[in-house]
């Protein structure tokens, strides 16, 4: 049947929170904010609070991300959104290639378990159509260029270069930012 990818509206937000959410609800964990809200934001949101603001975050007319699934379950997440409206905006490491109002693909998260089947392939590909559908002129990313070494786990949410270049994305700027220890490079498709 294959992959299938959905925009994380708030009819599926049980579905975020299994991607997303921690074990136990009190926890403080991401919930992919860390690149969403200005650093003070992030540290105010502990806890439940976190849940709840990415669950306004589906309320939205945009979603804030797209869900993979594979045959009906909850498989993954891509983090997309424009530019503009997130801390990369002002970034002193991700560089500005040109003023197209560009959107960002920052996350791409896909639960043990099924990690090594393509999954991530579809949820960038996803997270671009998805943009397209919205208007998005193109979608950058920003991912560790690792060459043919593996990104640790805590740090591979950003992707790889390999991954990106796959979905058509090209090298636009060179970054100061790093994930994992391995640089990280804006990468580019164009929509237009």
């Amino acid at each position: 049947m294959g992959i299938e990818v959905r925009p994380a509206t708030e009819e599926l937000f049980d579905d975020v929170a299994t991607v997303l959410g921690p074990k136990n609800p009190d926890s403080t964990v991401c919930w992919c904010l860390s690149h969403r809200v200005d650093s003070r934001t992030n540290r105010e949101l502990v806890g439940t609070a976190r849940r709840e603001y990415v669950h306004e975050l589906t309320r939205r007319p945009v979603a804030p991300g797209v869900l993979a699934y594979d045959g009906g379950e909850v498989v993954g997440w891509a983090a997309v959104a424009p530019r503009a409206e997130l801390p990369f905006e002002r970034s002193t490491k991700i560089p500005h290639v040109d003023d197209l109002p560009v959107w960002s693909l920052w996350c791409v998260r896909v639960r043990p378990g099924h990690r090594g089947q393509g999954i991530a392939h579809a949820l960038v590909r996803g997270a671009v159509d998805y943009a397209a559908s919205q208007g998005a002129p193109a979608v950058e990313g920003y991912p560790a260029d690792s060459g043919d070494q593996r990104v640790d786990t805590t740090m591979a949410y950003v992707g790889t270069r390999r991954l990106f270049e796959s979905a058509g994305f090209t090298k636009a700027a060179d970054t100061d930012a790093v994930a994992g220890g391995f640089p990280r490079v804006l990468m580019r498709r164009s929509l237009g």
